[in-house]
């Protein structure tokens, strides 16, 4: 019973916990910290023993448990088993959740891990029936959680007034380094209503940069000063070598231009120099821009990436004069000819734009260059990842339909999109509340498609995927987060297709952007790619995105047909 009250309680902990991170303080007020002391202490109501940490010995003894690890503490024991036995009513009242959660590090020797404290405050309502805390740090990737048990004597009764004192518990330590965990504090006795006492957020422990400095990093290291040198038509490149302790030995770099990649191995020579190191690149293609990549040689290195353009040289084979010569009269003719026409035009004519979408992020690319080498350490330029939401309950048709949507968008809108259909395998080792979790902060959009199923209750988590119900409440609660915090929404959209109506869309996302697709095609790739389709004189139409043309690609006509399909489902069901 006891582990199925526990398991009741993490369910609403990883429901209801925030996917924002706060920031941590830095400066703890005076608090209370746990006390040495027996159960018969706390019982008996003796002094020093008014905060009292209670060990697992404790707990299996007054329970008659003879494993030592066969529940631990990280269940919410009956109030009445542990102080109750002589006056149960002691238990009997409802006590609100703790406020004021923060977490700390603490100073740690280990440079794998972090060791942290949690720090709160009890509410005032409820508090003279107050008998303890219990706090759990729960790990979003596994099942193994750190508990802890707080208890006051029975003789002890807060005020309303201690609803400002600070509360500590026992420090975590151990905790992996970039690791996400849900911190849960509940309030003790723990309630037969299952809600508003505890207190929960999610919690980060630091990446071995931020505790040990990027030198000591060896998964987190990369090349800090990359320089680009151009002598003839070789291209030098000289980077700085990772320090001795992290073992790196080797690098490589890889250059792309024009669909075409190159791939370098480099092996220093470290008696040569031990700081710094040059290779050469050869054979590239005058007045060509290319990228570039240099990492160590490891497993999911870092990588550092730099630009250039190779510079034309002075006296290299050009068109010769007897032929440049009439080439430019003639241009010269044609510059006339147009300016004559366009100036007794009797007005402006609109005029259509073809771009492919790989070719608009080549384009901003070249647009944003303005120095012969660009090092982008931290803005790598990638297609925008967009997370696509929505309800299984629609039915199978309508699962297909986002599926097909899904690959259209990748294929022709250069948009990288992520869907809990084809991660599976993340699903199963994250848990689906930390995978949404993860997804919504890592994403540069969310698109969440909204039908009649979206928000109807299904009470379960149907293969392994979250509710569709507690999906739009997380989504919501960071779109009221960034409402509130002044920031853009625009990272958040909802749209519907011609079987669903604006009234599916939920109020939680009242304030975001909409669509209605197939229509609205173009307007979602504008927002997405941050592209104006309208300028004056011209207006921009994307190969296989417009209206008119979508279903002229494969993907678009399997999105076509699949859309009809779930038509055909929903009016079959409505007749039913």
């Amino acid at each position: 019973m006891a582990l199925k009250i526990w398991m009741t309680a993490m369910i609403f902990c990883h429901v209801f916990a925030s996917c924002h991170l706060d920031q941590f303080h830095d400066n703890l007020t005076t608090a209370i910290t746990p006390q040495d002391c027996s159960l018969k202490c706390i019982r008996q109501g003796g002094t020093g023993c008014e905060y009292c940490r209670i060990s697992n010995d404790d707990l299996n003894n007054a329970l008659g448990l003879t494993s030592r690890n066969q529940l631990g503490s990280c269940v919410p024991w009956p109030c009445f088993t542990l102080l109750g036995e002589e006056d149960p009513g002691i238990c009997q009242h409802y006590v609100d959740a703790p406020t004021d959660l923060h977490v700390d590090f603490l100073p740690d020797p280990d440079p794998d891990s972090d060791s942290i404290v949690v720090s709160w405050k009890p509410s005032q309502y409820g508090i003279a029936f107050l008998r303890g805390f219990q706090v759990t740090v729960q790990p979003l990737s596994g099942s193994s959680a750190g508990c802890q048990l707080f208890l006051f004597q029975r003789n002890l009764t807060l005020s309303a007034s201690h609803s400002e004192m600070v509360y500590k518990s026992d420090p975590f330590p151990g905790l992996p380094l970039g690791s996400k965990y849900a911190i849960t504090v509940m309030a003790v006795p723990v309630p037969e209503r299952w809600e508003r006492f505890y207190h929960s957020k999610i919690f980060s422990t630091r990446s071995c940069a931020e505790k040990n400095g990027f030198q000591q990093c060896k998964a987190d290291w990369y090349p800090t000063n990359v320089e680009v040198e151009q002598k003839g038509s070789v291209i030098t490149v000289t980077f700085n070598l990772a320090p001795p302790n992290l073992g790196i030995t080797s690098y490589f770099s890889y250059c792309s231009a024009n669909g075409k990649t190159t791939y370098i191995e480099i092996a220093p020579n470290y008696s040569r120099n031990r700081t710094h190191h040059s290779f050469a690149l050869r054979d590239l293609k005058e007045g060509t821009n290319y990228t570039c990549e240099i990492a160590a040689n490891e497993v999911d290195a870092m990588r550092k990436l730099f630009n250039f353009q190779v510079k034309p040289q002075v006296g290299s084979t050009g068109p010769s004069w007897t032929l440049a010569i009439p080439v430019g009269f003639a241009g010269v003719a044609i510059f006339i000819i147009v300016w004559v026409v366009l100036t007794r035009m009797p007005c402006v004519q609109m005029k259509k734009i073809y771009i492919k979408p790989d070719e608009l992020i080549k384009q901003q690319e070249e647009m944003k260059a303005q120095e012969e080498v660009m090092i982008l350490p931290n803005n790598r330029r990638s297609p925008p990842r967009l997370l696509i939401c929505y309800s299984s309950n629609d039915g199978p048709a309508h699962v297909n339909v986002v599926m097909k949507l899904g690959a259209f968008m990748q294929q022709h809108m250069a948009t990288q999109v992520c869907l809990d259909l084809w991660d599976s395998l993340g699903i199963a080792e994250e848990g689906s509340m930390a995978w949404y979790c993860n997804r919504i902060q890592e994403s540069d959009f969310v698109l969440v498609i909204c039908s009649k199923g979206l928000c109807r209750k299904s009470g379960h988590l149907e293969h392994g995927l979250l509710d569709s119900e507690v999906m739009v409440s997380l989504i919501g609660a960071e779109v009221g987060r960034a409402k509130s915090d002044g920031r853009d929404l625009s990272k958040y959209m909802a749209a519907i297709f011609n079987y669903s109506e604006e009234a599916d869309i939920p109020t939680e996302l009242g304030l975001v952007s909409r669509y209605r697709l197939t229509t609205d095609l173009m307007l979602l790739f504008s927002q997405l790619h941050q592209v104006r389709l309208h300028t004056p004189g011209r207006y921009v139409k994307i190969n296989n995105i417009s209206e008119e043309d979508f279903i002229v690609s494969h993907a678009g006509q399997a999105l076509q047909e699949a859309i009809r399909d779930s038509e055909k489902a929903m009016k079959e069901e409505k007749e039913i």
